[in-house]
């Protein structure tokens, strides 16, 4: 002892007066064997993840490796796991398990803003997406369509070919089901329009959408993320049916899978966008046509002619004619007019 105060001591060293105080109170009790180091882990932590919790949200993860932290903690809910941890911690739970490298994050510029339509068949967004594997080494294609307001895929038509006669098979197959949408959107693939050719013709997807009153609009080039709702589709159709789905024998066992994919992805599986609801639960249908017998509009005897055309007004009251707009009000929204 060098007759050095707790202050003293504790300034010398580096430490506080209370550090010292238990130093001399573990001394006095254990001698030189209580001033070994120990763990500085609390006795307890009230809100760590039980490990029940833990292997349940692993095991899950492990079944789906496509489902991330907001998915596993909805599910986790559902099987009424408790207590039902956050997504934080679920994400963490993955990291120490080595199935997320928090190293690779999606550091991608979000430039462009979210839109969504107000009310369901008012956008329709349609697509070609390939890679469907079949028994004898070719590669099917699909025609897809998605409901833009409530995610309800309203298309999926395999086809061996992304012909013309295929992709309007499948609009008019969407139409007869679900009734016509106000607008389609599509990207600028000559099965969708011929505004591009040289001279501009009009294609029969075109063509259908005229007889049924729908607003056909086309995507700039190059920008996907325009029909980013469709392309997320796709993405999940890789992940959740592609990447553990066979070769098929032919379209038709192809047609069988992915329709009961599509009926699953539509009724049962939640969406994050849709704040974990259905689409199913957003989704109403407008009024089926047969798709033996397209409805055309009929001309009155006051507007007969090739200078007459008919169009459904949207819902914001706006009527579109060869890339012009015109506004008849909102209070005229879904119904059917003639323009000149």
């Amino acid at each position: 002892s060098d007759g050095l105060s707790s202050s003293q001591v504790a300034s010398k060293v580096g430490v506080s007066r209370q550090t010292v105080h238990a130093w001399l109170a573990r001394y006095e009790a254990e001698g030189l064997e209580g001033l070994k180091d120990r763990s500085h882990r609390p006795g307890s932590c009230p809100h760590q993840m039980p490990a029940h919790v833990e292997a349940a949200a692993l095991e899950l993860r492990r079944s789906r490796p496509y489902w991330g932290p907001r998915r596993l903690v909805f599910e986790l809910a559902t099987r009424r796991v408790t207590p039902v941890p956050s997504e934080s911690a679920v994400y963490r739970a993955l990291v120490r398990a080595g199935m997320i490298d928090p190293a690779v994050r999606d550091r991608r510029l979000r430039k462009w803003k979210r839109w969504e339509r107000g009310v369901p068949m008012e956008l329709w967004q349609m697509d070609v997406v390939g890679g469907f594997p079949l028994a004898d080494g070719t590669s099917a294609k699909v025609l897809t369509g998605i409901d833009d307001h409530s995610r309800y895929c309203v298309s999926a038509r395999v086809m061996a070919r992304e012909r013309t006669r295929a992709v309007c098979d499948g609009l008019r197959a969407a139409i007869s089901a679900y009734g016509a949408p106000e607008q389609v959107l599509t990207d600028n693939g000559k099965v969708f329009t011929g505004r591009f050719n040289h001279p501009p013709v009009e294609v029969l997807f075109d063509a259908i959408c005229r007889e049924h009153g729908i607003e056909h609009l086309l995507t700039q080039p190059r920008s996907p993320t325009t029909t980013g709702k469709i392309e997320r589709l796709h993405r999940s159709m890789r992940a959740e049916f592609l990447a553990t789905a066979r070769p098929f024998a032919n379209l038709r066992v192809a047609q069988q899978a992915l329709d009961e994919w599509v009926q699953d992805y539509n009724t049962r599986r939640p969406h994050q966008s849709l704040g974990m609801d259905t689409p199913a639960v957003r989704f109403r249908p407008g009024i089926a046509v047969s798709a033996a017998a397209p409805v055309v509009a009929v001309a009155g005897p006051d507007r007969i002619g090739g200078d007459w055309v008919s169009r459904r007004v949207c819902a914001n009251g706006i009527v579109s004619v060869s890339w012009q707009q015109v506004c008849v009000g909102r209070h005229h929204a879904g119904a059917r007019c003639d323009v000149h």
